[in-house]
């Protein structure tokens, strides 16, 4: 299941928080703030696509995600590479090194990463 832009947005500020309730989330927004009945649809949304759940307290909702965001963009990475690079992760990377302008530290951090996991992988 895909979030839209807005979704997403607001699911960052959940992730980030990891309990929040509405008040606190049109806070966290920049002004101008969106309107409370946005931010309800938007979470409505969100907990029809079980992204989100709450607790109640009282009157008001304890919002908290009930998808991690690494496994979120996880799928999203996996459908990108299936999607424009014909399943291949290989041609993805190869895209990747080339075109996001890395610099050479950050081209020798990459290059440590799959290192260990060389390592880890020959275990």
């Amino acid at each position: 299941m895909k979030l839209t832009a807005a979704e997403e947005q607001l699911m960052d500020i959940i992730w980030e928080r990891n309990e929040v309730f509405m008040k606190d989330i049109i806070d966290t927004y920049p002004d101008p703030k969106p309107a409370t009945t946005t931010i309800a649809t938007l979470l409505k949304r969100m907990q029809n696509k079980e992204f989100v759940g709450y607790h109640l307290m009282g009157n008001s909702r304890l919002y908290f995600p009930l998808v991690k965001k690494a496994d979120y963009f996880s799928t999203h990475v996996k459908g990108l590479i299936r999607n424009f690079f014909g399943n291949s992760s290989m041609q993805f990377a190869s895209f990747f090194t080339r075109e996001a302008n890395l610099s050479n530290a950050e081209l020798e951090d990459l290059k440590k990463i799959i290192d260990e996991q060389l390592k880890k992988t020959k275990k």
